[in-house]
């Protein structure tokens, strides 16, 4: 009885201080109901990741949302718009037997803005985003395989879970 008690006070309390779960919530107007995802502006010589953008984040609207995405921006409620901001790598692992590099960190920054179309009104802006990813080079060069592309699928997939989270959630 003492379990149950405690439990029903949890739950009530939990309840009572605004307290839902992550990703749930919804800060955009109702009046939201199609979303479109142009290509990404690119300032850097890395032109991969800002091709893979605005698919992952399509990929990730559709899958945790109600929203449409549209391809044309006169059919959309809200534009979500995308700047791959910069793009570097650097080695952080060396091989000690050769030299080179083993293991590599890249960063990126973006900036994203979520804008009403109707109004112009910014509904969700983040002008530095920052995402890191972290791939492996075999240092054998017979048996090399570059995992930079799918080190930047990986970031891509973070981008797009991130950015979702950040316009659904309140937190």
């Amino acid at each position: 009885m003492k379990q149950l008690l405690v439990a029903a006070a949890t739950l009530v309390s939990l309840t009572g201080c605004g307290y839902h779960v992550s990703g749930h919530a919804d800060l955009l107007p109702k009046k939201v109901k199609t979303i479109c995802i142009p290509a990404f502006g690119n300032v850097t010589t890395r032109y991969k990741l800002s091709d893979r953008l605005p698919a992952a984040l399509t990929r990730e609207f559709i899958s945790r949302t109600r929203y449409r995405i549209v391809a044309d921006p006169r059919e959309a409620d809200a534009i979500l718009n995308g700047t791959v901001a910069n793009f570097f790598s650097s080695p952080t692992v060396f091989d000690p037997a050769s030299g080179r590099a083993s293991g590599v960190q890249v960063y990126v920054y973006l900036q994203i803005t979520l804008r009403d179309q109707a109004s112009g009104k910014i509904l969700y802006s983040q002008p530095n985003m920052e995402f890191r990813q972290r791939y492996e080079i075999s240092v054998d060069p017979r048996a090399f395989f570059d995992e930079s592309d799918s080190a930047l699928d990986r970031l891509s997939q973070d981008v797009s879970r991130t950015v979702v989270s950040a316009i659904l959630s309140s937190f």
